[in-house]
């Protein structure tokens, strides 16, 4: 089952959680055995300083800011996690998204 996967973990403002659960399911993501689109979230708060330069999605340049965010993950097979990314990409409202790829290994493998 695991074979050839890793897990995707992406972290987003609660205002786009939605889409982008949706557009990592349609691009292959979250399918496990005759189910697809599985993700488990979490919430949490994300931190960060817009420095010079940047153009902020939420928050002001200079000014430390925390947002409400979801982290977001689920399953891909390697072959897919390229596009997978790309739709991460297009739709998150972030100038640096994010996001973290892990391999999986089988349990046999330990």
């Amino acid at each position: 089952m695991l074979k050839n996967q890793v897990k995707i973990v992406v972290f987003v403002p609660k205002s786009h959680v939605d889409i982008i659960k949706q557009v990592m399911g349609d691009a292959g993501a979250g399918k496990i055995g005759n189910y697809s689109h599985c993700t488990y979230s979490a919430n949490g708060i994300g931190r960060y300083k817009p420095l010079e330069g940047s153009k902020p999605f939420i928050g002001q340049v200079g000014k430390l800011e925390e947002v409400e965010e979801e982290r977001i993950e689920c399953v891909c097979e390697r072959s897919k996690a390229t596009e997978v990314i790309k739709a991460i990409k297009k739709v998150h409202p972030y100038e640096e998204v994010a996001l973290d790829i892990y391999p999986l290994i089988l349990e046999e493998e330990l």
